[in-house]
């Protein structure tokens, strides 16, 4: 279980980014997953703070992401997954803009949200865009990507 936020302002979104498994950068929601015993509420604003150094208030749940994989190591066994990812929208209150060390996360930047298209990105970026966007009354779009990290 995991838990993100979009946060908009200007017309840009604050993402942060991650090497994907190959090494290639990629840019991610600023986000990550629960503690043992964490509220996801709690975990949106440590991540986001651990991440890009805002702290923020959670203004609204917009929707929760569910996909279900199954993947094979090598030639080894099969590991199934299932992810569950809170996404919130979030403002920003306070603290200043920079990069993560030592964690997951390398640069955290504001985008253009015209941009994002072009950006080499994950999934769960346009997932969380769209719940943003769409802010679907059930909480869950139509159409789940499929291809969501």
């Amino acid at each position: 279980m995991a838990a993100y936020a979009i946060c908009v302002r200007d017309g840009q979104i604050l993402l942060a980014r991650s090497p994907a498994p190959d090494g290639t950068p990629e840019w991610v929601v600023p986000g990550g997953g629960m503690e043992h015993g964490e509220d996801p509420y709690d975990t949106v604003r440590r991540e986001v703070e651990e991440e890009t150094g805002y702290r923020i208030e959670v203004t609204g749940l917009l929707g929760v992401d569910s996909s279900h994989r199954v993947f094979r190591e090598g030639l080894g066994r099969a590991v199934d997954h299932h992810a569950v990812r809170f996404v919130y929208e979030g403002r920003i209150i306070g603290g200043e803009l920079r990069n993560e060390v030592g964690g997951s996360t390398d640069l955290a930047a504001w985008q253009d949200l015209d941009a994002v298209p072009g950006l080499v990105r994950v999934g769960m970026v346009d997932i969380a865009l769209r719940l943003w966007r769409e802010r679907p009354a059930t909480g869950r779009l139509a159409d789940v990507l499929e291809d969501a990290e």
